[in-house]
């Protein structure tokens, strides 16, 4: 029996010796750890959510930093990564630790004020994010200078007719961005990420998004202005799939969720500024040029402004790069403790995708997408949430809101003016995420606001069925800004912080090049059919129709989309190796049951069973543990109270 005296190694790390020890070197996940033990990644029936480095004794974890920081290059830090290795075992019992591991004050300052004050990060993060939202901005700002233009430049072109081809043609142009994205760009991301790097990459789209965009601003036929478009798309889709993967990797677990959305905050930004920048054109010999021009602004900053941030540390560890990654994320946090304990959690978690992930190519990770289980059900996540955002409708306005007020009777100028209206409206409503992605969640999020989406455009619709005047085009007004007010702080951020996260890390690039090829080949699709709904059905169809899609999208959402909010980045290997028909069930007899009876029939006393359990053993090993939450329904049951720490605040691993 081993020592659990107090100040003994094994009671310093609340196991005993007897434990057996997971991605010890020379074992295998699969192989030597007892059933109790054992959570598989891609088959987690028991939806549990284990730390990596549970169950190790304080030897046993010792000997592993050891190893670790030998292999590694970074036996300098042995010091630190031995103090880190263990925080990052029992993130809220970090002021028990005695012995030579004993944090100081400054150390404890550090890890209490993550928690309490997480908004106090270093400058050099706040420059990362500044950067990812410059290139976000570039990417509303491009798909508005269309949305204005297309009133003009389709008579000059020779193809403004009523004809089939001619509104093909503009259609075409339109959604060429989206073609070059969908079909080159996005799949360019993975082999551009594994040669140079999440900064390399985004430098090398930015050119995409600059030469090619002024280019459009000189073009005298649709052929040229088709081309430069396609050329700007590729830009868009590589930047797209790497820029949200670059913010997640670099950001804090708890504040993920909130910086990562900045890409869809300043991607409003950009169409805001699109739509001022079109308004203030209108009146000019040459405003359609102008329109289509004006969004090389932003790109010249983040070409400027890239190199001076940090690579990602987690791209440095996937190329065995450690001496890089400890200065990479020393950088991105405020003391070398919270870099100990990220860099040693990420790589004990790294170890066990590895057991399953290794030795891949482009063409097998890519396969792999929808033929591993954990990887398969990542990928279904994202694809529904990225093409919900098609769904939803939002683009039909962000392509076509001129000249959907073009058609309730305004006039060009009018038309001009409502689109800056509805810009303002979907920048200003992004506000909120920052606070409620990480709080109530991006499931939460989602199935609240797709019901507010379904009615307001639904109500917009008909009401371009009124007698044309004045009062026609403000109430179509009204409910297109009231669905651009419910979009914008849920479908608006949530898809491309989602499926930036949601994949591991093996497969984290041409995952996210999967799902951002499905939203912008879709937004593709839309821009080229909607002037045909548009002369089919009318407005009021057209808005119906979108408003059956969202109905479907939230179906859709809720049987397939797991909550990943504060979890780390690793954890969500666990979260996504629990079953589709376990979660789907889960939904149906216990979720679903608890919301009518908890907000229908306002039972107060009804309580909702967890689906994720964060590892009952290490918890009742905890003097410090809590019980376990009720979580809310729409959130599905995700919702999981970690141990406490200090001052009540849930206690997360900082590794992202």
């Amino acid at each position: 029996m081993a020592d659990t005296t107090p100040g003994s190694d094994a009671a310093r790390t609340g196991s005993s010796h007897e434990d057996v020890p997971k991605g010890v070197e020379g074992d295998h996940l699969e192989n030597g750890v007892p059933a109790s033990h054992h959570v598989d990644i891609n088959t987690n029936l028991e939806a549990r959510i284990r730390n990596p480095l549970e169950g190790l004794s304080y030897e046993q974890l010792m000997s592993r930093v050891e190893a670790f920081a030998h292999e590694k290059g970074l036996a300098e830090h042995m010091p630190a990564l031995r103090k880190g290795a263990l925080v990052a075992q029992d993130p809220a019992g970090y002021q028990d630790i005695t012995g030579d591991e004993a944090l100081d004050e400054d150390e404890k300052r550090v890890l209490h004020d993550e928690i309490a004050h997480k908004w106090r990060l270093p400058m050099k993060l706040y420059l990362t994010i500044a950067t990812c939202s410059i290139g976000a901005a570039v990417q509303g700002w491009d798909q508005t200078g269309s949305n204005g233009a297309t009133i003009f430049f389709p008579r000059i072109y020779g193809i403004g007719g009523d004809s089939a081809r001619d509104k093909l043609l503009v259609g075409l142009v339109n959604s060429g961005p989206y073609i070059g994205s969908a079909l080159i760009g996005c799949w360019l991301s993975d082999p551009i990420n594994n040669w140079i790097g999440r900064r390399g990459t985004i430098f090398v789209a930015a050119h995409f998004c600059l030469w090619p965009v002024i280019g459009s601003a000189f073009s005298n036929t649709w052929e040229q202005q088709l081309a430069n478009r396609l050329l700007m798309g590729i830009g868009m889709g590589v930047k797209a799939s790497t820029v949200p993967i670059y913010a997640a990797e670099n950001s804090p677990a708890a504040i993920r969720g909130a910086l990562v959305m900045s890409w869809q905050m300043w991607t409003a930004f950009g169409i805001m500024l699109g739509t001022a920048i079109n308004l203030a054109v209108w009146s000019s010999d040459i405003n359609w040029r102008l329109m289509l021009g004006a969004p090389f602004i932003p790109a010249v900053p983040l070409l400027l402004l890239i190199y001076l941030c940090p690579e990602s540390p987690r791209w440095y560890m996937k190329k065995d790069r450690y001496s890089k990654a400890w200065d990479s994320m020393l950088r991105l946090r405020h003391h070398k403790i919270q870099v100990a304990r990220d860099i040693f959690y990420i790589h004990s978690q790294l170890e066990i995708e590895n057991q399953l992930l290794r030795n891949t190519t482009y063409i097998s990770r890519f396969t792999e997408l929808f033929t591993i289980p954990r990887v398969r059900r990542a990928s279904m996540a994202a694809f529904v949430v990225m093409i919900a955002q098609q769904m939803c409708g939002i683009n039909i306005i962000a392509f076509y809101s001129s000249t959907v007020f073009k058609d309730a009777g305004s006039s060009d100028h009018e038309a001009l003016l409502a689109s800056f209206g509805f810009g303002l409206v979907n920048f200003f409503f992004a506000f909120p995420a920052f606070w409620t992605i990480d709080t109530f969640g991006r499931r939460s999020l989602l199935l609240f606001t797709f019901p507010q989406m379904t009615w307001t455009l639904l109500a917009a619709g008909l009401c371009t069925l009124l007698q044309q005047g004045t009062a026609r085009t403000a109430l179509v007004a009204l409910f297109v800004y009231l669905f651009a007010a419910f979009y914008s702080p849920g479908e608006g951020p949530v898809p491309y912080a989602y499926s930036a996260e949601v994949f591991p890390l093996s497969h984290r690039e041409v995952g996210m090049g999967f799902a951002v090829a499905t939203c912008l080949f879709w937004a593709a699709v839309l821009n080229i059919t909607f002037p045909f709904l548009l002369q089919s059905l009318t407005t009021a169809g057209a808005f119906g129709l979108y408003a059956g899609f969202n109905v479907a999208a939230f179906v859709m959402i809720f049987f397939l989309v797991p909550e990943t909010k504060q979890r780390t980045l690793e954890e969500l290997d666990y979260v996504f190796a629990v079953p589709s028909r376990k979660f789907a069930l889960y939904q149906i007899e216990e979720a679903l049951p608890y919301f009518f009876k908890r907000w229908v029939f306002f039972r107060r006393s009804t309580t909702l069973k967890p689906l994720y359990q964060f590892d009952q053993e290490h918890k009742k090993k905890k003097s410090t543990s809590s019980d376990f939450g009720v979580a809310h329904a729409a959130n599905g049951g995700h919702h999981v109270n970690g141990a406490q720490g200090v001052d009540g605040e849930k206690t997360r691993l900082d590794g992202v």
